[in-house]
Parts: C-alpha cells; structure tokens; sequence
C-alpha cells in the first residue's frame, strides 16, 4: 500500500482496521458472505472464496435450484460467483485464516471507536444488470434464500437466472460483480417457477404473438423460430394499448350477462313454481285415486260379508234339518227294533211311524248348490288391476313424449336435424355455428385403468405424457405399448359432440371399439393403425386423419381447440376446429358413393371397413405422441345451456 509523500506510513492496528473494512465483501475480505460476520472456523471451496464452516454446510443441507438445462435441481453453487461446490467434497479447515483472525479481531476491536474509521460506500452497480419492477405477493415478506436458517431476513431482489431471493448485502455480488451481468433481478418473488419456462426451464422473456404465449430463448430457437417473437415489454405496451376497448368489450358482455342471468333466474323460478303446482295437483289426483280404490275395496268386501251372511243362513238351515230327519228316523227304527214279538198291534204301529218319517223329504232349496256368487270379486278385481296397469303404463309412455315406432319426440327431432344437417365430405372447409352441436354436448371422464404408466391424468379431465412410469395397479383394460388413454364413457346411439383442448406436442383424438385388445403392440395398437379405431391427429405441423393404417394430410392451420362429432346411426365421425364459436370442418370420416373413392386410397378404405367399426360400442380414445404431450377435455363453454350425459 503506498502513502502519500510526506505522509507518516500507518500503524498496524489501523492496517488491520482497513484491511477488515476493505472493499470487496460486506464485511471485508475476512467476512462471511452468508451470515456477514468475521469468519468463524473458515473453510475454502474450490473457488477460492471462504467461508464460515457451520454457514457452509447449513448451505449445502439445503436444496440446490434447477441446473437451468432441464434438471429438477443441481448442485449448491457459491453464493459470489455461482460456481458449483461438489456435494462430496469434504470441508477442511483454513489453518492459515484461524491464526490470523484472532489477531485482526483483536486489532479491530480495538480501533472500532476510531474517529478516522472510514464509512463504508456501496458500489455502484455493475454495467447492464438490469432490474425490473415486478409486484410482490400479499401476504408475508420474500426471505432471503441466502441468510442461515433462524435469521432470515426480507428479501431485496429476485434473480430469475439463479432461482433465489437476496437481502440487500447478500445482493451486492449480484450489483458489483461482471459474473451477474446478464441476471434478470426482480421484486421479490414468492414462486420464482412461474417466471421459467416450464419445458426449458429457462426464463421467459419473449412473447409469441402466432400462438399468444411467453416464450424463452430457447423455444424461439426452437419450435418458434418461425413465428413473431417480441420483448415482454414491448407486448405488454401492446396489450395495454388493446385494454380499453377489451375491457369495454367484457363490460358489455358482463351486462348482458347480468340481463340473461335475471332471465335465467325468472325461468328457474317460473320452473320450481310450476313444478310445485303440478306436484300438488298430482298429489290431489292420486289421492282421489285412492280414495276410488278405497272405495271399490270396500264395496268388494261388503258384497263378500253380504253374501257369506245370505248363503251362510240357507246353509245352516239345512244342515239343522238334516240333524233332526237324522235324529227322527234313528229314533224310529230303534223303536221298531225294541218291540217284542208277541205284541203285534206295537208293532205294526212303529212300523207305520218309521215309513211316515221315511217319506217325510220336505229339505229347503239352496241356492248355491250350483255357485257361490260373491266368489266371481277375485276375477272382478283382477280385471280391474289389469286395467288399471295398461292405463298407467300407457299415460306413463305418453308422458315420455313416445310416439309412434316407439320413438320419442326428442329422438323424432334429432332425426329430422340430422336429415337438414349437410354433407361436409365435399366441403371440409365449411364453417358452422357452435350452438347447433352444443345440443349434443357429452360429458367425458378419462379411465385411470386404461391410461399407460407414461401418461399422468390431472383428475379426469387432463392428461400430460411423463417421462417417468407412474406406478399404476395391474388392470387388463390398461394399455401397455402405447401411450393412450380411453373415456369410460360408452357410445352406441344418437348422436355425441365433445371438445378437446391441445395444451402441447404431438396429439392424437378419436374412437376406438370397446373391445380393442389394449396388449396390441405399437404398430398396431395405435389409434388410426387399425380397423378397430380412427382418428386426428396433430404431428407438430399439420392435421393427419388416420384410419386403418391409411392416412390423410389436412391443409389446415393449427387450432387450440377441437370439436368432435360422432353421428352413430349415420356412422359418421366429423372434426372441427373450434374459435370464437365458429367451427371449421377439418375431416369427416363417412362412407362415400361418389368415384372419388376409387382414387383416394384412404377413402377407399373408408367405404370398405369403416361401417364394421359401428357394429361395436365405441369409446373416447386419446393418444399422446410426444415426450411433451398435453391435453385437456373440456369443458364446454358456459353458454352450453344443456350437457347431456348420454347411457
């Protein structure tokens, strides 16, 4: 160090004054960059840089952030110049720094009170690190990921390069130093991920205005290098410049929301009070209705007791009689045989009595010797309850709205919609309204049993392709070479729209008969390779529509979203590209009459087999091609006023 001429040279405790308050670290060259205090048990990383040995290894207890190259985390880096300290290496003692900081925290001590102690100026800092103003999260302040476990203090910055929120003096190698040039720092973040790009895991900072979503320097390299690609700021100028006249478009469209929702809400209480009423009158109906029969019943039963009182009279009568003629001519021939053979006149008078009581047959008539009368109620009743049934079972088919060939009249008017609705096999790029199909929404749920471990569902509307198996139960439907997933939903009748929504990568949407082998191996188990299963699908490029090995290229631009239709009795399978409630017609698949089907290979096989795939019930089927698949099924848009789940 040189002096000034004429100067006197400093003394050693001021020497170790100013070499403890130099420059360079927030506490000197003899401070710890992590707790800010003279070194405690120093240690050197392979870097050069010390540090306090407990500070350190609290450090690498820690997880390290992503590698920035796709891993999931990497190894702990050097707080000063992010170089990687190997998770092996074994921390040793600086022995060179423990004897020397005994004696210049001595010194420092004892020139802390020194009037010519220096202040301490931040440096300025370093040449194009730049900052940007970014809102924090409510709620608790950002800690710094730096400062040891238990004194953690707020964080000033984020940096989107190396994932982690600094203090103030933990942020100054970030300010001082030309390592950090190209750091993006930020306010304070709580969820650092959401500003990586969630393929890359890079920073986003582009905007993709083919496909309106942010992007990282990577992907514009990549699958976007042929789209327009602007700066997050300049975009947002941009959207800012839109959000007058957007917010006046949701203004609006809230107030129609508002009329249609007090519409809504008259219609859904004109509904319960009229289903209130009628539920009363029906109550009052069958409550008569009982009464009738309660009536009938009592009238069946008093004709019985009548008639039993009547008949039962007759028949005790007779059976009195017959007692007594019983009684008399056994009392009679008694007589006769009791008297002695000497007194003649005896007994020819008791012979006489015994012939008069024999002619004596004067037995009342009955009446039911023939029928008992009350006996014909059972097959009166029984008439009537077979009455009562047809009349119930024929009012309660009317009330189904069945009319005639045992159609209803919900059927009767699909069937007259489907023969208005027109042929899209010449005219694949006609538009049509949205709200026609949304009669025939149907409601999908994907089959965790059939899914491939690759594919991970999102509860079951959603399904992303992973790298590593989930481990899945053993189930026979499961598939096991391909990465696909079905519906549990069943199809065999009328007619089904769904739409899916393709979030990333290579997609493929269809059918697929329900008894499809799941084992099939990969040429032939996936959908479109066989004569089991049809589909659409998006390689990246364009839409290809395959069935039975053959396939067609689609000469249509990308859409997020896309409609399905299976008409099953007409045993057609139409896809649509679906925005702003316009829908484009990209492919129908139905057997054709005309002779373009002798030249087309993949229609020629569509008017030969693709009939037989009706013959089964079919399912939903998706397959994800691509490492980065995605998809979503669903829902329908709110102004789908009826989804129906079809059985």
């Amino acid at each position: 160090m040189e002096t000034a001429p004429g100067s006197a040279p400093p003394s050693s405790a001021e020497a170790l004054r100013l070499a403890l308050a130099a420059p360079g670290l927030p506490d000197g060259p003899f401070g710890c960059p992590i707790c800010l205090d003279l070194l405690k048990d120093p240690v050197t990383v392979p870097c050069g840089h010390n540090f306090c040995q407990g500070c350190l290894g609290a450090l690498r207890q820690r997880p390290g952030p992503p590698d920035g190259i796709g891993g999931a985390g990497g190894a702990v880096r050097c707080p000063l110049c992010q170089e990687p300290v190997p998770a092996a290496l074994r921390l040793r003692k600086n022995r060179a720094l423990c004897e020397v900081l005994p004696l210049l925290a001595a010194a420092a001590a004892a020139t802390a009170s020194s009037p010519l102690s220096p202040t301490p100026r931040s440096p300025p800092m370093a040449p194009g690190a730049e900052e940007e103003d970014a809102a924090g999260e409510e709620g608790a302040p950002v800690l710094c990921d730096v400062c040891p476990a238990g004194s953690r203090v707020a964080a000033a910055r984020s940096c989107l390069v190396c994932l982690a929120s600094f203090c103030g003096a933990h942020l100054e190698p970030h300010r001082r130093a030309p390592a950090f040039r190209a750091h993006r720092l930020v306010a304070p973040l709580r969820r650092l991920e959401e500003g990586l790009c969630p393929r890359h895991l890079q920073p986003l900072d582009g905007f993709c205005r083919a496909e309106q979503t942010c992007v990282c320097a990577r992907c514009r390299a990549q699958e976007h290098r042929a789209h327009d690609v602007v700066p997050l700021e300049k975009e947002r100028e941009h959207k800012e410049a839109q959000q007058a006249k957007f917010l006046s478009d949701v203004e609006n469209e809230l107030e129609e929301l508002a009329v249609t929702i007090a519409q809504a809400k008259k219609m859904v209480e004109l509904i319960k009070g009229a289903a209130t009423k009628e539920r009363e009158r029906v109550e009052k109906l069958f409550g008569e209705a009982s009464e009738v029969l309660a009536t009938f019943q009592k009238e069946v039963a008093g004709f019985i007791e009548d008639g039993e009182r009547s008949m039962l009279g007759e028949a005790e009568a007779d059976l009195r009689w017959k007692e007594e003629r019983r009684a008399k001519l056994a009392q009679c021939k008694q007589n006769l045989e009791n008297v002695p053979s000497t007194d003649t006149i005896y007994f020819l008078q008791e012979f006489q009595a015994l012939k008069v009581a024999m002619e004596e047959n004067f037995s009342p008539a009955l009446s039911f010797q023939k029928e008992l009368n009350f006996t014909k109620c059972t097959q009166a009743v029984s008439s009537m309850k077979d009455v009562l049934s047809a009349a119930c079972k024929s009012q309660w088919d009317h009330l189904q709205g069945k009319g005639m060939d045992g159609l209803s009249f919900q059927e009767m008017e699909e069937a007259l919609a489907e023969s208005r609705f027109p042929d899209k096999s010449n005219n694949p790029a006609c538009l049509e309204n949205r709200d026609y199909f949304l009669k025939f929404a149907f409601i999908i749920d994907l089959d965790s049993d059939t899914a491939d471990k690759f594919i991970q569902l999102f509860g079951t509307k959603g399904a992303k392709r992973v790298l590593c198996p989930i481990p899945y139960p053993e189930s026979p439907t499961r598939f096991i070479n391909c990465e696909q997933v079905l519906g549990v939903n069943l199809m065999n009748r009328g007619n089904y729209y769904w739409e899916v929504e393709i979030i990333d990568g290579w997609v493929s949407i269809g059918v697929i008969a329900e008894d499809f082998d799941p084992r099939e191996s990969y040429n032939r188990g996936r959908l479109g390779r066989n004569e089991k299963s049809c589909c659409l699908q998006w390689n990246g490029q364009n839409y290809v529509a395959w069935f039975g090995g053959f396939e067609s290229v689609i000469q249509q631009p990308f859409f997020h979203t896309i409609g399905v239709f299976l008409e099953y009795s007409e045993k057609a399978l139409t896809f649509y590209g679906v925005k702003d409630s316009k829908m484009t017609c990209l492919q129908q698949l139905k057997v054709s009459h005309f002779s373009k089907g002798q030249l087309d290979p993949f229609q020629n096989k569509i008017n030969h087999q693709f009939a037989s795939l009706f013959l089964c019930k079919l399912k939903p089927a998706f397959f994800l091609e691509s490492v980065d698949a995605h998809l979503q099924i669903g829902p329908l848009k709110k102004d789908c006023v009826s989804v129906l789940k079809r059985r």
